[in-house]
């Protein structure tokens, strides 16, 4: 009994980390973008801007819709939850004014996209983040 509850602590104890997912905008190392403010990430994932300030045609990546680290990002970037951020996309389409961020599977995607597309742009937990990716913007903590 006591090894089933210390396995259920420690399951539920890493499931608690995983919900505090800490966003961070990133691009590709060789990009030479530095960085973006906050608002500037808002549009370009919103689908206001197509540009980025390199000059480059901006390609927003977002993570899986079911991933926390995408509930957290949009929450802190636009204090928007999931659902929300979804019916904003399904009228954009509908109006025909723009397309939203590309939708990949994983954060190895992410990064393979970052690495072999220029102006692409993503979020991805902070502890991801590795050598080959410069963090552009952070949320304030």
């Amino acid at each position: 009994m006591k090894a089933l509850l210390l396995t259920l602590f420690l399951v539920l104890s890493g499931l608690g980390g995983t919900a505090c997912a800490e966003p961070v905008v990133v691009v590709s190392a060789a990009s030479a973008l530095h960085q973006l403010s906050q608002e500037e990430v808002v549009n370009i994932f919103l689908g206001r801007y197509r540009r980025l300030p390199t000059g480059d045609t901006a390609l927003p990546i977002d993570q899986p819709e079911a991933s926390v680290v995408r509930a957290e990002f949009y929450r802190r970037l636009v204090n928007k939850d999931v659902n929300e951020i979804n019916a904003y996309w399904s009228r954009l389409i509908f109006s025909g004014r723009t397309s939203p961020p590309l939708q990949v599977n994983s954060a190895a995607e992410v990064i393979v996209l970052l690495l072999g597309q220029p102006g692409s742009v993503a979020y991805m937990e902070r502890s991801q983040v590795d050598k080959r990716l410069r963090i552009v913007m952070e949320f304030p903590r």
